[in-house]
Protein backbone atom coordinates (compact mmCIF):
# COMPACT_ATOMS: atom_id res chain seq x y z
CA UNK A 1 0.00 0.00 0.00
CA UNK A 2 1.47 3.35 -0.57
CA UNK A 3 1.78 5.64 2.09
CA UNK A 4 -0.96 7.87 3.55
CA UNK A 5 -1.01 11.66 2.06
CA UNK A 6 -4.45 12.35 2.11
CA UNK A 7 -6.10 12.45 5.36
CA UNK A 8 -9.44 12.83 6.64
CA UNK A 9 -10.92 14.52 9.78
CA UNK A 10 -14.60 14.10 11.16
CA UNK A 11 -15.35 16.88 13.80
CA UNK A 12 -12.83 19.73 14.70
CA UNK A 13 -13.39 20.23 18.28
CA UNK A 14 -10.34 19.36 21.24
CA UNK A 15 -9.57 16.69 19.46
CA UNK A 16 -10.05 16.59 15.83
CA UNK A 17 -8.34 19.68 15.58
CA UNK A 18 -5.29 18.44 17.12
CA UNK A 19 -5.37 15.27 14.94
CA UNK A 20 -5.46 17.90 11.52
CA UNK A 21 -2.43 20.19 13.37
CA UNK A 22 -0.25 17.22 13.72
CA UNK A 23 -0.77 15.85 10.60
CA UNK A 24 -0.65 18.90 8.79
CA UNK A 25 2.79 19.83 9.97
CA UNK A 26 4.02 16.60 9.28
CA UNK A 27 3.10 16.94 5.79
CA UNK A 28 0.25 15.24 4.77
CA UNK A 29 -2.71 16.69 2.90
CA UNK A 30 -5.71 17.52 5.72
CA UNK A 31 -9.73 18.05 4.67
CA UNK A 32 -11.62 18.20 7.83
CA UNK A 33 -15.74 18.36 7.86
CA UNK A 34 -17.60 19.60 10.20
CA UNK A 35 -21.86 19.68 10.36
CA UNK A 36 -21.93 23.65 9.44
CA UNK A 37 -20.54 26.25 7.76
CA UNK A 38 -20.28 28.12 11.85
CA UNK A 39 -18.44 24.97 12.93
CA UNK A 40 -15.70 25.05 10.11
CA UNK A 41 -15.17 28.17 10.91
CA UNK A 42 -14.86 27.67 14.72
CA UNK A 43 -12.62 24.67 13.85
CA UNK A 44 -9.99 26.87 11.26
CA UNK A 45 -9.85 29.60 14.44
CA UNK A 46 -9.09 26.55 16.47
CA UNK A 47 -6.32 25.40 14.43
CA UNK A 48 -4.84 28.52 13.38
CA UNK A 49 -4.38 29.26 17.03
CA UNK A 50 -3.16 26.82 18.13
CA UNK A 51 -0.40 26.87 15.30
CA UNK A 52 -0.11 30.34 16.59
CA UNK A 53 0.62 29.49 19.52
CA UNK A 54 3.36 26.84 18.89
CA UNK A 55 4.91 30.20 16.73
CA UNK A 56 4.74 32.34 19.57
CA UNK A 57 6.59 29.78 21.90
CA UNK A 58 9.52 29.57 19.65
CA UNK A 59 8.35 25.49 19.39
CA UNK A 60 7.66 26.98 15.49
CA UNK A 61 8.61 28.90 12.91
CA UNK A 62 6.34 30.84 10.92
CA UNK A 63 7.25 29.09 7.49
CA UNK A 64 5.89 25.66 8.98
CA UNK A 65 3.08 27.52 11.02
CA UNK A 66 2.21 28.57 7.30
CA UNK A 67 3.34 25.00 5.54
CA UNK A 68 0.53 23.52 7.83
CA UNK A 69 -2.43 26.00 6.79
CA UNK A 70 -1.16 25.69 3.51
CA UNK A 71 -2.04 22.06 4.18
CA UNK A 72 -5.39 22.45 5.43
CA UNK A 73 -8.79 22.23 3.74
CA UNK A 74 -12.08 22.38 5.32
CA UNK A 75 -15.68 21.51 4.44
CA UNK A 76 -19.22 20.44 5.66
CA UNK A 77 -20.16 17.79 3.04
CA UNK A 78 -18.87 14.17 4.29
CA UNK A 79 -18.42 13.54 0.51
CA UNK A 80 -15.67 15.86 -0.01
CA UNK A 81 -13.86 13.09 1.66
CA UNK A 82 -14.37 10.96 -0.88
CA UNK A 83 -10.55 10.00 -2.07
CA UNK A 84 -9.21 10.09 1.10
CA UNK A 85 -6.97 6.99 1.78
CA UNK A 86 -7.21 7.34 5.62
CA UNK A 87 -10.01 9.10 7.77
CA UNK A 88 -10.61 9.41 11.59
CA UNK A 89 -13.70 10.48 13.11
CA UNK A 90 -13.51 12.27 15.96
CA UNK A 91 -17.36 13.67 16.76
CA UNK A 92 -18.68 13.59 19.75
CA UNK A 93 -18.17 10.66 22.54
CA UNK A 94 -21.21 9.18 21.55
CA UNK A 95 -22.12 5.78 20.10
CA UNK A 96 -25.75 6.78 17.78
CA UNK A 97 -23.73 9.65 16.26
CA UNK A 98 -20.14 7.74 15.60
CA UNK A 99 -22.41 4.98 14.01
CA UNK A 100 -24.37 7.68 11.41
CA UNK A 101 -20.62 8.61 11.03
CA UNK A 102 -18.91 6.06 9.87
CA UNK A 103 -22.14 4.74 7.78
CA UNK A 104 -21.84 7.55 5.83
CA UNK A 105 -18.25 7.62 5.20
CA UNK A 106 -18.49 4.17 4.50
CA UNK A 107 -20.75 5.28 1.56
CA UNK A 108 -18.32 7.97 0.53
CA UNK A 109 -14.69 7.04 0.72
CA UNK A 110 -14.19 5.71 -2.60
CA UNK A 111 -11.34 3.70 -2.11
CA UNK A 112 -12.23 0.50 -0.82
CA UNK A 113 -8.82 -0.05 1.11
CA UNK A 114 -9.54 3.26 2.99
CA UNK A 115 -8.72 2.80 6.36
CA UNK A 116 -11.88 4.58 8.64
CA UNK A 117 -10.01 4.71 11.72
CA UNK A 118 -12.54 5.79 15.12
CA UNK A 119 -11.17 8.09 18.23
CA UNK A 120 -13.45 6.38 20.50
CA UNK A 121 -12.01 6.35 24.00
CA UNK A 122 -14.68 3.79 25.49
CA UNK A 123 -16.86 2.23 22.79
CA UNK A 124 -16.06 -1.42 21.40
CA UNK A 125 -14.93 -0.90 18.26
CA UNK A 126 -16.22 -3.50 17.04
CA UNK A 127 -19.63 -2.67 17.52
CA UNK A 128 -19.13 0.70 15.07
CA UNK A 129 -17.08 -1.66 12.42
CA UNK A 130 -20.28 -3.43 11.59
CA UNK A 131 -22.10 -0.60 10.40
CA UNK A 132 -20.00 -0.49 7.49
CA UNK A 133 -19.55 -2.42 4.32
CA UNK A 134 -15.53 -2.58 4.94
CA UNK A 135 -15.32 -4.34 8.61
CA UNK A 136 -12.08 -4.90 7.85
CA UNK A 137 -10.64 -2.16 7.58
CA UNK A 138 -12.30 0.13 10.67
CA UNK A 139 -9.97 0.43 13.92
CA UNK A 140 -9.51 2.37 16.62
CA UNK A 141 -7.09 5.11 17.17
CA UNK A 142 -7.19 6.77 20.14
CA UNK A 143 -5.49 10.07 20.27
CA UNK A 144 -5.25 12.07 23.98
CA UNK A 145 -6.05 15.34 24.32
CA UNK A 146 -4.38 18.06 23.66
CA UNK A 147 -3.19 15.91 20.72
CA UNK A 148 0.18 18.18 19.76
CA UNK A 149 1.54 17.55 23.05
CA UNK A 150 0.37 13.53 23.87
CA UNK A 151 2.41 11.19 22.59
CA UNK A 152 0.77 8.35 23.06
CA UNK A 153 -1.57 6.49 20.50
CA UNK A 154 -4.08 3.46 21.67
CA UNK A 155 -4.42 1.02 18.20
CA UNK A 156 -7.86 -1.26 18.75
CA UNK A 157 -7.85 -3.63 16.53
CA UNK A 158 -12.24 -5.23 16.89
CA UNK A 159 -12.58 -8.48 15.95
CA UNK A 160 -13.32 -7.78 12.43
CA UNK A 161 -9.58 -5.47 12.13
CA UNK A 162 -7.04 -7.00 9.48
CA UNK A 163 -3.64 -7.36 10.10
CA UNK A 164 -3.04 -5.01 6.95
CA UNK A 165 -5.02 -2.61 8.60
CA UNK A 166 -3.28 -2.71 11.95
CA UNK A 167 -0.26 -2.43 10.72
CA UNK A 168 -0.70 0.69 8.22
CA UNK A 169 -2.63 2.31 11.62
CA UNK A 170 0.20 1.73 13.85
CA UNK A 171 2.65 2.86 10.87
CA UNK A 172 0.79 6.21 10.32
CA UNK A 173 0.39 6.70 14.16
CA UNK A 174 4.33 6.47 14.28
CA UNK A 175 4.54 9.02 10.70
CA UNK A 176 2.85 11.84 13.41
CA UNK A 177 5.31 11.64 15.24
CA UNK A 178 3.09 9.14 18.21
CA UNK A 179 4.46 6.30 20.24
CA UNK A 180 1.59 3.40 19.53
CA UNK A 181 0.66 0.57 22.30
CA UNK A 182 -2.20 -2.03 20.91
CA UNK A 183 -4.87 -1.71 23.24
CA UNK A 184 -7.73 -4.53 23.63
CA UNK A 185 -11.30 -4.00 22.22
CA UNK A 186 -13.28 -3.38 25.54
CA UNK A 187 -14.58 -0.89 26.44
CA UNK A 188 -12.25 1.94 27.89
CA UNK A 189 -9.12 0.04 26.07
CA UNK A 190 -6.07 0.16 28.13
CA UNK A 191 -5.96 3.92 29.51
CA UNK A 192 -9.15 5.19 30.40
CA UNK A 193 -9.79 1.50 32.12
CA UNK A 194 -7.29 2.40 34.91
CA UNK A 195 -7.36 6.30 34.69
CA UNK A 196 -11.20 6.38 35.12
CA UNK A 197 -12.15 4.36 38.56
CA UNK A 198 -9.17 6.98 39.87
CA UNK A 199 -11.07 9.94 38.33
CA UNK A 200 -14.42 8.71 39.70
CA UNK A 201 -13.03 8.43 42.94
CA UNK A 202 -11.75 11.91 43.35
CA UNK A 203 -15.36 12.70 42.15
CA UNK A 204 -16.91 10.67 45.22
CA UNK A 205 -14.49 12.06 47.63
CA UNK A 206 -15.30 15.70 47.03
CA UNK A 207 -19.61 14.35 47.12
CA UNK A 208 -18.47 12.98 50.08
CA UNK A 209 -17.10 16.53 51.89
CA UNK A 210 -14.04 14.19 52.57
CA UNK A 211 -11.83 16.37 50.97
CA UNK A 212 -11.75 19.80 48.96
CA UNK A 213 -10.93 19.52 45.26
CA UNK A 214 -7.94 21.43 45.81
CA UNK A 215 -6.62 19.37 48.70
CA UNK A 216 -7.12 16.36 46.40
CA UNK A 217 -5.07 17.65 43.31
CA UNK A 218 -2.39 18.82 45.47
CA UNK A 219 -2.12 15.66 47.43
CA UNK A 220 -1.62 13.60 43.77
CA UNK A 221 0.34 15.92 41.94
CA UNK A 222 2.75 16.74 45.63
CA UNK A 223 2.48 13.25 46.72
CA UNK A 224 2.29 11.07 43.76
CA UNK A 225 4.23 13.44 41.16
CA UNK A 226 1.12 13.56 38.85
CA UNK A 227 1.63 16.03 36.58
CA UNK A 228 -2.07 17.25 37.10
CA UNK A 229 -4.23 16.06 39.84
CA UNK A 230 -8.33 13.99 38.90
CA UNK A 231 -9.97 17.03 39.34
CA UNK A 232 -8.17 19.47 37.18
CA UNK A 233 -8.00 16.37 34.52
CA UNK A 234 -10.95 15.93 34.76
CA UNK A 235 -11.95 19.78 33.74
CA UNK A 236 -9.39 19.20 30.76
CA UNK A 237 -11.08 16.25 29.83
CA UNK A 238 -14.36 17.50 29.64
CA UNK A 239 -16.93 16.37 32.14
CA UNK A 240 -19.52 15.18 29.41
CA UNK A 241 -16.64 13.52 28.24
CA UNK A 242 -15.94 11.84 31.26
CA UNK A 243 -19.31 10.80 31.73
CA UNK A 244 -19.90 10.02 28.17
CA UNK A 245 -16.94 7.19 28.56
CA UNK A 246 -17.84 6.20 32.49
CA UNK A 247 -21.20 4.97 31.35
CA UNK A 248 -19.99 2.89 28.37
CA UNK A 249 -17.40 1.45 30.57
CA UNK A 250 -20.20 0.46 33.05
CA UNK A 251 -23.13 -0.55 30.57
CA UNK A 252 -20.03 -3.34 29.63
CA UNK A 253 -18.90 -4.54 32.87
CA UNK A 254 -21.73 -3.57 35.16
CA UNK A 255 -18.52 -2.73 37.78
CA UNK A 256 -19.94 0.13 40.70
CA UNK A 257 -16.16 1.61 39.93
CA UNK A 258 -17.57 3.04 36.25
CA UNK A 259 -20.44 3.78 37.58
CA UNK A 260 -20.91 7.99 37.21
CA UNK A 261 -21.45 9.93 40.93
CA UNK A 262 -24.23 12.17 41.22
CA UNK A 263 -22.01 14.92 41.57
CA UNK A 264 -20.58 14.33 38.25
CA UNK A 265 -24.07 14.27 36.59
CA UNK A 266 -25.41 16.84 37.82
CA UNK A 267 -22.32 19.23 36.77
CA UNK A 268 -23.21 18.07 33.44
CA UNK A 269 -26.54 18.76 33.36
CA UNK A 270 -26.26 22.29 34.97
CA UNK A 271 -23.45 22.99 31.75
CA UNK A 272 -20.46 23.20 34.01
CA UNK A 273 -18.01 20.76 31.64
CA UNK A 274 -15.14 22.03 32.82
CA UNK A 275 -12.54 24.56 30.90
CA UNK A 276 -14.43 25.16 27.52
CA UNK A 277 -17.41 26.31 29.31
CA UNK A 278 -15.80 27.94 32.13
CA UNK A 279 -16.58 26.23 35.00
CA UNK A 280 -16.01 22.50 36.29
CA UNK A 281 -14.53 22.27 39.49
CA UNK A 282 -12.68 25.14 39.07
CA UNK A 283 -13.85 28.54 37.18
CA UNK A 284 -11.95 29.55 34.12
CA UNK A 285 -11.53 32.33 31.93
CA UNK A 286 -14.02 32.52 29.31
Amino acid sequence: MDPVTRLGVVGCGLMGSGIAEVAALGGLDVRIAEATHDAVEAGRRRVTASLDRGVRRGRLSEERRDQALAGLSFTHDLSDLADRQFVVEAVAENRDIKTEVLRTLDKAVEDPTAILATNTSSIPVVDLAVVTERPAQVVGMHFFNPVPVQRLVEVIPALTTSEETVRRTRDFAGRLGKQVIQAPDRSGFVVNALLVPYLLSAVRMVESGGALPDDIDQGMELGCAHPMGPLRLLDLIGLDTAQAVAESMYEEFKEPLYAPPALLRRMVAAGHLGRKTGRGFYPYDA
